[in-house]
């Protein structure tokens, strides 16, 4: 199973173990990290799923969709490495990814 690393919003970072047949929302909020609200569920309306990848796994994503932008616009945490995690599917290849929650997530 794919290794994910996740930073809360206190500056702990943890590796989780998750299933790849799931997006990177649901690897976090199924280790229990409650502070990423997600509330849409996935459904890619409401950016509330908002986390900075690290630089050095950025490149490793699938591009955003123009939608994605759209709403992490609308965030005032955004970096050059925002993305919403129910956009990132994570797989096999991914393992490995490190991402810290945001405050507006």
């Amino acid at each position: 199973m794919p290794i994910l690393t996740v930073t809360n919003l206190a500056g702990a970072t943890r590796d989780v173990t998750a299933s790849a047949h799931g997006s990177v929302m649901e690897a976090i909020r199924g280790a229990g990290f409650d502070e990423l609200a997600a509330l849409c569920g996935g459904c890619l309306s409401c950016a509330t799923c908002h986390v900075i990848v690290h630089p050095d796994d950025f490149a490793r994503l699938a591009p955003m969709s123009a939608d994605e932008n759209d709403l992490l616009d609308g965030s005032d945490e955004r970096t050059p490495t925002s993305r919403l995690s129910c956009q990132i599917p994570f797989t096999e290849a991914l393992s490995g990814l490190r991402v810290t929650i945001a405050k507006d997530g």
